[in-house]
């Protein structure tokens, strides 16, 4: 067992919180039990489950991935329609009633609630740093994807309806927290407990999307501010940056011993608890992969065509233990992780796979792809991503813990805040920073360094964790037209819609502009 200081909880945790996101029935819940059974620490177990469904690519996920320019969730024939979530994430044209937004809106605000909630019951001061940790992490989040959020104080009393903090509001109640809890938190330890380094990162986060958030179709970067990004990066400590031939390492079913990098993450182990990592998986491989996946997902050609030919982040054949199949055992080394592009080979037989219908197609993964597939491009179009080594050796929930936080993110955080002006920084110790982590991924230092070489660093590096439709608003790129969505969208774009469902449940939320 990895997670020995809360094992024992770890079934009472899940019980109280699984049955619902409403904030009524889980109180109730919990006023119904016993609290002689109820403890702090199987709390906080829960508040840190609860992040698993928006994060593990799903929802969260698919709002900063899918709207973005690396990821698309093609329908193909009768599949993957969804009466046209998917689509309408992806083209700019969602309205409050889009599914994947009101499932990520109630999901963070169940672990804002569950994070608060284990303030409740007396816990330890770092049982009390940590849940308030996940809460800002989910605030974070909130403000992020809808520029506000409706926040609880008073979880006694159901009848006061939760206010609605403003973004700057938001802003100053996470950056409180943060440094209200720094003493409290460990200051090392394994990367699935919230820890200083966490708190380092979601306050760099907050500063240099700041000015994003307060005007997010003109941002203004502050001096101070990106001095701030400067100045938690330097405090961040403990790290390297991941050897060459070890980027997969961060992602591997063992990752929470090799990883280099990781400073948070999300706990996964089969038996214990966990789950939705394995959805990495399945949504992009083609049936006859092994295992047969779902055949879905892919990435746009202008994320492949970003990567030179020896980056190994665009894919290479990755050897862990985990992997049980004739790829490893017979050293067939076929490309396993990454981008997966072209004729794909069996990593059972060795031989090239072939497509589902018709059997006579070969399985030939292609660049081309659009908002909809059929006929001969139905199972082949769109390049595939698999960015967390399958782990073959477990039968139930996978054990790679899901990365929310990296040291190469620091890095590239602090250069980008150089850039925008922070001191003490110069343009060359940005682009020394970004070599640091090229030169570990097997590819040329840059000779020159601006924000746009920059931007596309930053989707090398962290394609499809998640923070892609974050990072191209804060460049002032996400309105514009691109590979599927050829006409630039409107600004109202920039934040999502409020769920009509949560503004008929809130008389405090109001909509957002032009929805």
């Amino acid at each position: 067992m990895r997670f020995k200081t809360y094992c024992a909880t770890i079934l009472l945790g899940i019980s109280v919180f699984s049955c619902t996101d409403l904030e009524e029935q889980l109180n109730s819940d919990l006023e119904e039990s016993s609290t002689g059974n109820i403890t702090p620490a199987g709390l906080l177990i829960s508040a840190y489950a609860s992040l698993n469904n928006p994060y593990q690519q799903e929802n969260r996920w698919c709002l900063q991935q899918l709207s973005s320019d690396e990821a698309i969730a093609p329908t193909r024939g009768g599949d993957w329609d969804d009466n046209g979530k998917h689509r309408a994430i992806h083209l700019h044209t969602w309205n409050a009633d889009n599914g994947y937004m009101n499932d990520t809106f109630g999901q963070l605000l169940t672990t804002i609630f569950q994070a608060s909630n284990v303030l409740r019951y007396n816990p330890s001061a770092q049982q009390a740093a940590e849940a308030r940790f996940v809460r800002a992490l989910a605030m974070f989040d909130v403000l992020d994807l809808w520029g506000v959020v409706p926040y609880r104080e008073n979880l006694d009393d159901f009848r006061e309806l939760p206010k609605t903090l403003s973004s700057q509001e938001a802003i100053d109640f996470i950056i409180a927290e943060m440094n209200a809890i720094m003493k409290d938190l460990p200051a090392s330890g394994a990367a699935y407990v919230a820890n200083k380094n966490a708190a380092r990162v979601l306050l760099m986060k907050v500063y240099l999307n700041k000015g994003t958030f307060l005007n997010r179709e003109a941002p203004k970067f502050d001096v101070a501010d990106m001095s701030k990004v400067i100045s938690l990066a330097n405090e961040i400590t403990g790290y390297t940056v991941s050897p060459m031939g070890k980027y997969f390492d961060n992602f591997a079913p063992d990752n929470h011993l090799k990883s280099t990098e990781n400073i948070f993450t999300l706990y996964n182990e089969e038996g214990v608890r966990g789950g939705g990592v394995d959805r990495a998986y399945w949504t992009v491989s083609h049936y006859n992969m092994t295992p047969g996946g779902w055949n879905g997902w892919a990435a746009l050609s202008n994320l492949y065509d970003k990567f030179g030919a020896g980056d190994e982040r665009r894919g290479i054949y990755y050897n862990y233990p985990a992997d049980t199949t004739s790829n490893r055992t017979k050293s067939y080394k076929i490309q396993n992780v990454g981008l997966l592009e072209g004729q794909q080979t069996s990593w059972v037989t060795n031989k090239p796979l072939m497509a589902r219908t018709p059997s006579t197609q070969p399985l030939v993964f292609t660049k081309d792809v659009g908002i909809r597939t059929s006929g001969n491009t139905l199972e082949t179009a769109g390049i595939r991503v698999i960015k967390y080594p399958f782990d073959f050796a477990s039968r139930g929930q996978k054990n790679n813990d899901w990365v929310v936080y990296r040291y190469s993110d620091v890095l590239l955080m602090k250069a980008e805040a150089i850039l925008r002006g922070g001191t003490p920084g110069a343009a060359a110790d940005a682009l020394t920073l970004v070599n640091s982590i090229r030169t570990n991924r097997g590819v040329a230092a840059l000779t020159t360094l601006t924000l746009d070489v920059l931007l596309d660093e930053r989707s090398r590096e962290l394609y499809w964790e998640g923070w892609r439709r974050q990072d191209l608003i804060r460049f002032g790129k996400f309105l514009k037209a691109g590979q599927i969505r050829t006409t630039d969208s409107d600004p109202i774009r920039l934040i999502y819609a409020i769920p009509s469902q949560q503004i008929a449940v809130n008389a405090n939320l109001k909509q957002n502009p032009g929805y």
